[in-house]
């Protein structure tokens, strides 16, 4: 037996293969939307995928399950509960089935969404793991505040919240200490609040080290799961549907997209520039947004844009366009790219550079808007009489601005204050608006040590 755990930083995200090594068959959990490295991984162990689980519907990242199905004749197994779009075999509580001498039996562990699954491995009668999908993260667990509106079940916070105390106490949490834990999301995940940057660990560790794990009573568990969840991305909505549809395959998705070449671009789509924020503020297309590529691009561009809109997407280069198509379709948006370009013409607009020293002397003649999401501007407050509106949020209020003064944009870091200025010049077009961007760690260390 191997298993093998693939992982997407961008989206923080694991996908696994487990390897019967006498039966030469494979069985993936979970994964992601480019299928290749699951093929590779089959041919470099001469055996065959017979087998693709879903432990729910993702919100956060499109899976290959159905892709893969068709391709390799493998069986999708997911709860019944999913109500999914495509054929598949029913996987809930009391259903198993053996690959070689390894068997895969199913858990309904509500919490995170009303169909999420957890699928528990033995070998020769053994319990040996458990993948947890977005139930049990290491140190945390799923957030259930995304199916309000999304799936083929929909359910109140509250009610998933008092579902997911349940699934954890009477389903995870009695498995024997050393069963290993392998979860769907590590660190950085918007899937829930606090993961651990580590990649498994087992039922007894996360008893001891896991805060929802502690006794408490379920009042308590609603309220503390709840407090301080992070922002809903605009996309989760529609890649639970994408999901429970099934997406197209995914090489054909992004030969697809229009690449574009000194051609008019339509007025009124958004623009947006992946550029690095110097060269964007040299000059840029009037009204687009600076979402730069890196790590979390996928995951901004999503927050920022809404799955109902179409958008133009501009690279530096030709390499990093083809880059950025891709990670564009992790999240199923590669439908919604009207067209793919290298540079921009007529880059007429300009964003003008900040004085540093001006604005550490004399904040209060400029509007300060700070872009951070409401927990980490609570925990860390940078500027007196600052306007809080959160990323994901500036675009539908960014004329909330006053304009009678300079405006400062400032996040965290300088990423997310490249893309808010950005839109805060397109909203307020007779404004002046700065980017604070990386000179901002200049003021947390001054703002920590008062």
């Amino acid at each position: 037996m191997k298993i093998e755990q693939f992982e997407d930083k961008g989206l923080a995200h694991f996908s696994y293969a487990i390897l019967s090594e006498c039966a030469r068959e494979i069985v993936l959990i979970d994964p992601a939307r480019d299928p290749q490295p699951y093929y590779d991984y089959a041919q470099a162990n001469d055996a065959k995928i017979v087998s693709v689980i879903e432990t729910h519907p993702h919100a956060d990242f499109v899976s290959s399950h159905l892709e893969i199905a068709q391709r390799t004749g493998a069986t999708i197994r997911v709860s019944k509960l999913l109500g999914a779009d495509y054929a598949f075999e029913a996987f809930d509580e009391g259903d198993s089935f053996t690959v070689g001498k390894l068997t895969f039996r199913a858990l309904n562990t509500p919490g995170h969404s009303p169909d999420s699954i957890s699928i528990v491995l033995s070998r020769e009668g053994k319990d040996v793991a458990v993948f947890t999908g977005d139930t049990l993260f290491i140190g945390d667990v799923g957030r259930p505040d995304l199916r309000e509106k999304a799936g083929n079940m929909t359910a109140k916070r509250e009610e998933l919240a008092k579902q997911m105390y349940h699934s954890l106490r009477e389903k995870l949490m009695p498995l024997a200490d050393d069963v290993l834990v392998y979860p769907a999301h590590g660190a950085g995940s918007l899937c829930g609040k606090a993961l651990s940057g580590a990649n498994s660990s087992t039922i007894g560790a996360e008893k001891i080290g896991n805060y929802a794990l502690r006794p408490m009573s379920e009042e308590d568990f609603v309220k503390e799961l709840l407090a301080d969840q992070p922002f809903i991305p605009k996309y989760f909505g529609y890649d639970v549907a994408l999901n429970k549809a099934g997406a197209p395959a995914y090489a054909p998705s992004v030969q697809q997209v229009k690449r574009l070449a000194g051609s008019p671009l339509e007025k009124d789509l958004v623009i947006v520039d992946t550029r690095s924020e110097a060269e964007f503020k040299k000059g840029h297309l009037e009204g687009a947004i600076n979402i730069q590529q890196g790590g979390k691009f996928e995951t901004w561009l999503g927050s920022i844009v809404g799955p109902e809109e179409k958008f133009y997407l501009i690279a530096a280069d030709e390499a990093t366009l083809e880059d950025l198509i891709r990670k564009t379709a992790k999240i199923g948006y590669e439908a919604l790219i009207a067209g793919a370009l290298v540079g921009t013409p007529a880059m007429e607009a300009t964003l003008p550079q900040l004085d540093v020293d001006t604005f550490r002397d004399q904040p209060e003649a400029y509007t300060i808007v700070d872009i951070r999401n409401a927990p980490e501007t609570k925990a860390e407050p940078l500027f007196e009489g600052a306007l809080n509106i959160p990323l994901p949020e500036l675009r539908e209020r960014a004329q909330e601005i006053p304009t009678d003064k300079p405006i400062v944009v400032h996040c965290a870091g300088g990423y997310r204050s490249a893309a808010g200025s950005s839109i805060v010049e397109a909203a307020l077009p007779q404004a002046t608006v700065y980017d604070l961007s990386e000179a901002v760690k200049s003021f947390q260390t001054a703002a920590a040590s008062h």
